[in-house]
Order: structure tokens, then C-alpha cells, then sequence
């Protein structure tokens, strides 16, 4: 299993894409290629109404900001995160928290 990872909650996710920015500077990514994508749904709800969900993906180009981890600090779309909807930690205490959050998404990775 995975000793660390990042929980979404996306209830609270605005889709103001600052993860994709603060990722994009942190690793110097070209136009195009990002560690953080978010992606927007957009439905109709049984009443009529309309209802979009902003959820971030993380892509395969994610380590999890590991040179910031070895400094300290959390990766660099958890620290910028505006609805402060980000949480890194380890993978079973994130797991945990996921429980109580019915729309949390609950990403690890594994060094290679």
C-alpha cells in the first residue's frame, strides 16, 4: 500500500484550477502537460436544476511533490488549494477521513 497520498473532497472543489497553476510552476511543465487536472461535470438534476462537479485528477506525471516533502512541506496543490479542500498525509489516516466524507476521492502513489 502506499504510505502517502492526497485526499479530494469534492464537494467543496470550485474548479478554480489554482492546483493546476501551483503544480504547472512547481515542476515547470510545458502548456499542456500537468500533474493536476480538474475536470468539470455538468447534469441536470431530478428537479430541473443544473448542477456541476469540479473534480481534480491527479495524471500519471504526479509524485506527490516529493523534493517539497523531503523539505517539510506539502505538495504544492494541497498548499494552494483555495477552498482548502486538499489533505496530505499519510494513506491510512487519509483513508479514515475519506470515510467520513461521502464525495472524497482518495489518491496514493508509490515512488519507483
Amino acid at each position: 500500500m502506499a504510505k502517502y497520498g492526497i485526499l479530494i473532497d469534492t464537494d467543496f472543489c470550485t474548479g478554480c484550477h489554482t492546483c493546476e497553476v501551483a503544480c504547472q510552476q512547481e515542476h515547470d511543465y510545458p502548456v499542456g502537460l500537468n500533474g493536476i487536472k480538474v475536470t468539470e461535470y455538468e447534469y441536470k438534476l431530478a428537479n430541473g436544476k443544473v448542477k456541476i462537479d469540479c473534480i481534480p485528477f491527479l495524471t500519471d506525471l504526479c509524485d506527490l511533490c516529493m523534493g517539497r516533502q523531503a523539505d517539510g512541506e506539502r505538495p504544492s496543490c494541497v498548499k494552494h488549494c483555495q477552498t482548502a479542500c486538499m489533505y496530505f498525509g499519510l494513506t491510512s489516516d487519509l483513508a479514515i477521513e475519506a470515510a467520513s466524507r461521502p464525495r472524497a476521492v482518495l489518491y496514493t502513489h508509490t515512488p519507483k
